[in-house]
Parts: C-alpha cells; sequence; structure tokens
C-alpha cells in the first residue's frame, strides 16, 4: 500500500486482483468494505523490537479451554530444547535470537489460530526457522494448527527447500504428518520472471506474496487504450491512419465469443447491430479486419453474447454482480481459455475477428473517406 498510487489505488489492487485470482489481501481496509479475506504476518520491525523482557503477556488457554494461563514462552523453550537434542540443526543454541522467539510467542499468543511467522530478520536456517518449530509445536500442544512461515529475501528457491527439510525433520521426529506440509509463503519484490525462475527451480514454496509490481504494474503503466467515436446519430465513422492498427472499425457492432467442441474459445466476433447473431452449429465466415488472406469458416458448438446492457431509462437493468460472483465469472472464463494463449512467454495471440458484412462494410467506408492522391 506504501507504493500504491494513493489510498484508492491500493484499494482498487485489493478489489480487482481478488477478482482476477488472488486468494486474500493484507489491505484490512479492502477486507472491511469488500469482504475480501485479509491475510498477512508481522513485520521485521515487529520481530526486531523485541527482546524476552518486553513480553508482558506470556500465559495462553488450551484451544478446549481445559488448560489455562499456560506460560507459553517457557513450553515454547521447553519444545526448543527438546529439538536441539532430538534433532540436528546444525547450528547451536547460542546462534538463535531470543528476541525472535520473544516476537513468534506474542505473535502466537495473540493469533493462536492463524499463526504465520516471518522468519528472515535474522538469519532464516540458524535461527528463525528453529524458533518457528518450537512455537509451533508450543501452539500443537495446546491444540491449535500453526500456518507456516514467510520469507522475504535471500534465494528463495534453495530457502524454501531447507525449511521444507527441516519441517519434515520435525514431521518425523514428532510422528506429525501434517507439519511437514505447512504453509512456506514467499514475497521480496515478486513478479512473473521471478515465478518462472522458481518454479524451473522446483522450489518448495505454497504461496506468493506479490506488491510492489502488482499495485505500481511496472510492466505496463499507462493502459494503452483510447476512446475513438464509431457512430454519430445513427452515422457511422471512421477514423484513418497510416498505421493500420489504428484505424477504427466504424459503425454500431456488436460481440460474440464463439466456442469450439473441445469447449474452449475459438475467437470473439465483432458484427453489424443489425446483423443476426451466430448460431451454433452453423457456418460463419470469420475475418480479419484488414488482412484479406485471413479468414476461416467457425462452426461454434456455443455463442456467448458479449455485451449486456446494464443501464438504460434512467435504471439499472439488470442485477450487478457482487465480487465473489465477478470472480467466479473471471475463472470459468479463463478454464476455457487454451493454454497456449495463457502461456507467459510467446503466447499464441488470441483472435478477434469481424463478420463478412463487417469486412465489406469496412472496407468501403474506408475508401470513401481516404484521400485520393494526385500526381503530376
Amino acid at each position: 500500500l506504501r507504493r500504491a498510487q494513493g489510498p484508492n489505488g491500493g484499494l482498487a489492487a485489493s478489489k480487482y486482483c481478488y477478482v482476477g485470482g488472488f486468494d486474500a489481501t493484507s489491505n484490512v481496509l479492502a477486507g472491511k468494505l469488500f469482504g475480501i479475506p485479509v491475510k498477512g504476518t508481522q513485520a521485521h520491525s515487529f520481530v526486531c523490537s523485541f527482546s524476552v523482557r518486553d513480553l508482558k503477556v506470556r500465559s495462553l488457554d488450551s484451544a478446549d479451554g481445559s488448560r489455562k494461563n499456560v506460560d507459553f514462552l517457557q513450553l515454547a523453550c521447553q519444545y526448543l530444547e527438546d529439538m536441539i537434542e532430538k534433532i540436528n540443526w546444525g547450528v547451536v543454541k547460542s546462534e538463535i535470537s531470543e528476541g525472535e522467539m520473544a516476537a513468534f510467542c506474542a505473535y502466537a499468543i495473540a493469533f493462536p489460530t492463524s499463526f504465520l511467522a516471518l522468519i528472515d530478520t535474522y538469519d532464516v536456517l540458524r535461527s528463525g526457522i528453529v524458533n518457528f518449530c518450537a512455537v509451533a509445536m508450543a501452539l500443537h500442544d495446546l491444540g491449535y494448527r500453526p500456518h507456516g512461515i514467510r520469507i522475504d529475501s535471500g534465494d528463495l528457491a534453495y530457502l524454501s527447500k531447507e525449511v521444507r527439510a527441516r519441517l519434515v525433520k520435525v514431521a518425523d521426529c514428532y510422528s506429525l504428518e501434517w507439519f511437514r506440509a505447512l504453509t512456506i509463503v514467499a514475497s521480496n519484490d515478486i513478479n512473473e520472471e521471478t515465478i518462472m525462475s522458481l518454479n524451473e527451480q522446483q522450489h518448495s514454496i505454497d504461496a506468493f506474496g506479490v506488491g510492489t509490481h502488482l499495485v505500481t504494474c511496472q510492466k505496463q503503466p499507462a493502459l494503452g487504450c483510447v476512446y475513438k467515436l464509431v457512430a454519430v446519430s445513427g452515422e457511422p465513422k471512421i477514423k484513418l491512419s497510416q498505421e493500420v492498427a489504428k484505424i477504427t472499425l466504424p459503425g454500431r457492432k456488436r460481440s460474440y465469443r464463439l466456442f469450439g467442441k473441445s469447449g474452449f474459445h475459438i475467437l470473439d466476433l465483432m458484427m453489424l447491430d443489425d446483423e443476426p447473431p451466430p448460431q451454433v452449429n452453423q457456418s460463419i465466415l470469420c475475418r480479419h479486419p484488414f488482412e484479406e488472406s485471413k479468414r476461416a469458416i467457425v462452426v461454434p458448438t456455443r455463442v456467448e453474447p458479449l455485451h449486456v446492457q446494464f443501464w438504460g431509462e434512467n435504471r439499472i437493468l439488470v442485477d450487478l454482480p457482487t465480487l465473489e460472483g465477478a470472480r467466479e465469472r473471471v475463472k470459468q472464463s479463463l478454464s476455457h481459455v487454451r493454454q497456449d494463449h495463457k502461456r507467459y512467454l510467446n503466447p499464441t495471440p488470441y483472435k478477434v475477428s469481424v463478420s463478412e458484412k463487417l469486412y465489406t462494410f469496412l472496407h468501403s467506408l474506408w475508401l470513401q473517406n481516404a484521400p485520393i492522391g494526385q500526381l503530376e
């Protein structure tokens, strides 16, 4: 949020990323306003601020209420001693931060049902993961289930695999199968390239915390869309350009999504407003708007209109979707897009075509409005 373009930029990012498939947000206000699940961990400043003497509240009741005012710090330290004796961590006790242990205990006492610790404040493998496992075992002793850890710096692929190996050691030592599957979250300027690289390294990360590269949109800081007039009072208008890509498609139009036998999208088709819509199992000629040789006959198994009028006659005409409804629609829509369209490297361009009538109309109007040069 500190890097977003104002408070509204942060709210918009949280809302639409949830619609687009993110599972939760750390933006508490977005959670309050839109009902988005709120997830997060403590900050490095939280961990740094603690020493053992700063832990004022040390007691925690068990989940079922059978044990009252248990000294949680003492219980966690007992598990730490036990794990150092039973498991080879490759560290000596003096390397393990007492302040970090106190911070983890404070957070666990405050959030015993959603404990997820940030373990890279001092050293991931020589302190953070050891302290986490001790506190996690103390929570388990009292009937709670910790969620996992977050790593915010360093070699994320390597550290995630090393952390997973240590979780497995604890799981085997105490016969707790669920412990080996605790969530590992990675953050630290995550972007598409980072995730692709981590996937190639066969990481052990379960979730990514994406922030800066999402809310600031560094790959496309300005939206490359423009408004152009296509009709006035029923009269079609066209904008011409020496760059074909900037020539507009004139007239009032409707758009349809055509599906194939596999259930995936074939293409989107634009037609003039007065044309009958495409029909299932009937052939229709689909053309590239500017390249004459690019054309195909499509026999759709399903046709989905893409234009829905929400507002008219000074009132809302259809029920507006809920945030969850919009999210589900995005999920369903993406499931019908072929994988080669969605791949990160060299994706297949998705086709947007025009009908034969719109193609003819476009080129006729183009010729009518294009100036004719005179050569002498």
